[in-house]
This record gives C-alpha cells, sequence and structure tokens, in this order.
C-alpha cells in the first residue's frame, strides 16, 4: 500500500504508537499510546456495521477491523448484509444492540432508516461513530475521510477533461438515500455548471445498488436510450467494474470515459487498458482503524479530544477539521488518492 506522510507532532497528551507489522494493511507508526485494551485498563467490544459484506471495499474495511483487534487487544470485528438492503442492515444493530456491545461503528446503507435503531443504541449507553454520513443525527460523532463536495468536484474535473468539456453524461449512486455519495454527485454537478457548461446530464441519478452487475445492467440500458452519452461519474466502488465491463464490450473506448470511486482491485484490468481513466478512492482499512480509535476515545472519557486539529497518527487522519458551522462532532480526514493506469502499480488492494 503507498504510504501517505504523516505528521509527527501527535496530541500533547499523547505519545508514540505501536509498531507497524510488516505485512499489516494499516501504517500505525505513528498512532499515539492510550488506545490498547491495557492501557485503558478495559477490552471493549466494538463492531462494525457495513453497508454489504462481499465485496472488495468492505473486504478491505475488514482488514482495519482485524488489524485494530490485534493491535490493540479489544474485541472488534465487520458484518454487513449479505445484500446491500437497509432493513437488514437495521436487524444487524438490533442485533449487536441486544448483545450489549460497547461500541457500533456504522457506514449506512440509509441514513434515515438507521436513525431510530441507531438512537435506540445510544439510548442504552452504546457509542455509535458513523462513517460516509454527514447528515446522521444518532451518533456520538460522524468520521469523514474528506470533504465530500470536493471529492465530487475532482472527479467531474477529470471526466470533464477526457469528454473536452461537453456532452451528455450519467452518474451512479449505491442509493438515493446515501448521503455521501449523493455529496459527491452534488460536488461534481457543481464542478460541471460553473466550469464545464457545454455538459449535462443525460438522466437522473442511477440507483445501483453498491453491485456491479446492477451497475452494468443500468448503464447498458442507460446507452440504448441515450447512445451519444459520452461519461459516467461513478459513486459507488462497483461501478468502475460495470462500466469497465460495458466500456469494453462495446468496443467504446475513447469514446465512452469514466471517473469514479474504485479500488485497483476491481477495476485495474480496465484501468491498464484504458477503458476507464481514473479512480479515487480512499483506504477502508484505514477508515475503519480511525473509527475504532475514536470509539475507544468516546469509551475512555476522552470525548472532549475529539476534535479539530486531532491527530490520529493515521495517513490521512493526522489534522481532523470540523468546516460545517454547528456541527463539531462532523469531523473531516484528507485521505482521497486519484489512481489512473500510470499509479496503479501504487496500491495493491
Amino acid at each position: 500500500m503507498k504510504k501517505f506522510l504523516s505528521s509527527l507532532v501527535l496530541a500533547a497528551s499523547l505519545v508514540a504508537g505501536p509498531a507497524l507489522a510488516a505485512d499489516a494493511p494499516v501504517d500505525v507508526s505513528q498512532v499515539p499510546k492510550g488506545f490498547s485494551a491495557k492501557e485503558v485498563g478495559k477490552s471493549y467490544s466494538i463492531a462494525t456495521v457495513v453497508k454489504v459484506d462481499g465485496i472488495a471495499w468492505f473486504d478491505r474495511m475488514r482488514e482495519g477491523t482485524k488489524q485494530f483487534a490485534a493491535d490493540t487487544g479489544h474485541d472488534t470485528w465487520m458484518v454487513g448484509p449479505s445484500q446491500a438492503d437497509a432493513a437488514a442492515q437495521v436487524q444487524l444493530v438490533e442485533n449487536l444492540i441486544a448483545q450489549g456491545v460497547d461500541a457500533i461503528c456504522v457506514v449506512p446503507f440509509s441514513v434515515e432508516a438507521l436513525e431510530p435503531v441507531l438512537k435506540k443504541a445510544r439510548d442504552r449507553g452504546i457509542v455509535v461513530i458513523a462513517h460516509e454520513a454527514s447528515n446522521i443525527t444518532n451518533a456520538d460523532f460522524v468520521l469523514e475521510a474528506f470533504d465530500n463536495l470536493a471529492y465530487g468536484a475532482k472527479l467531474m474535473e477529470v471526466l470533464g477533461t477526457y469528454m473536452k468539456g461537453e456532452g451528455k453524461y450519467v452518474t451512479t449512486v449505491g442509493s438515493l438515500t446515501s448521503k455521501s455519495q449523493n455529496e459527491w454527485i452534488d460536488g461534481a454537478i457543481a464542478y460541471q455548471k460553473a466550469h464545464f457548461p457545454k455538459m449535462e446530464q443525460a438522466t437522473g441519478r442511477l440507483e445501483t445498488y453498491d453491485d456491479a452487475n446492477t451497475d452494468y445492467n443500468k448503464l447498458k440500458e442507460v446507452l440504448t436510450t441515450y447512445p451519444d452519452i459520452k461519461g459516467i461519474l461513478g459513486g459507488p466502488m462497483p461501478t468502475s467494474a460495470g462500466a469497465g465491463r460495458l466500456i469494453s464490450e462495446r468496443g467504446l473506448k475513447d469514446k465512452l470515459f469514466f471517473a469514479g470511486t474504485g479500488l485497483v482491485s476491481v477495476a485495474g484490468e480496465y484501468l491498464s487498458k484504458g477503458d476507464i481513466q481514473y479512480i479515487q478512492f480512499w483506504d477502508p482499512a484505514v477508515a475503519a482503524y480511525a473509527m475504532n480509535l475514536v470509539a475507544v476515545m468516546a469509551l475512555d472519557g476522552k470525548a472532549d479530544q475529539i476534535k479539530a486539529g486531532l491527530n490520529l497518527g493515521l495517513p490521512g487522519y493526522t489534522s481532523l477539521t470540523t468546516p460545517v458551522a454547528g456541527k463539531d462532532k462532523l469531523l473531516y480526514g484528507a485521505g482521497w488518492v486519484g489512481v489512473t493506469k500510470d499509479n496503479m502499480e501504487d496500491y495493491n488492494f
């Protein structure tokens, strides 16, 4: 995994962290002390609940939760429904409440669907840390990897350049209720209107349920209706594979362009052949580790330290910000990277 630069300045009350295992996915060499079960005097049970289990993105996130358990001695694990389904995710949270876990880290499929059950969790004294959910109410803290609007704007900057600033494009989201992905698209459309006025959306946002086959089929339908589309901007990670497959099968290389969220392990074959041009991502393993660190801080009575300027010592999370007025529990890192065929070999996930 490509190493990001980490600040060497640690919070005044926290010093020197654990050594990084040679084969560990997350560089924790700059993580401060004070997080292990031995140091806090208790092994906390912390579950990470994701949108859907069994896809590459959340497989990588599981690696972060496993490493956190190994590094700290806390009981941490990941669960998710077999398909992207709001009701199934709610039931998983209900099960965790019944188990009496100490904290839940959650990546919501639908914020609205989860709000009541997360309120129930918090009423029971369970700490809730959310990710990809900037509008959520029932969470102690929300940890975003970056400014969502800026992330989407960068995707459009790249896509618009490949499209030479004109023509029709389509956008995808895992769900119309997935807050962060919709913010990415909001940022992308705002950038398009400001910088590429000759471009236009062919249709509304395609809801693809974080499934590459659904992406492929919906994009194929759109291409039938709008054969002149020139661009695809993908919110969910699987769109990179669905779009790549479609472009490859139809021989649309250099005619239909793609920029969106993806992973090299999923989209690499299409990047290398030039079927798709650009993917952006943040490391889900690092995001999982960061959420668990914040959960331990909250459980250990250090919630007052979870604020702007907090340095978790992780790549992309060395100086958290709180840029949204009136939302001091909504924290942003700076953790995205952009990848083309020229630098894809720098990433092994």
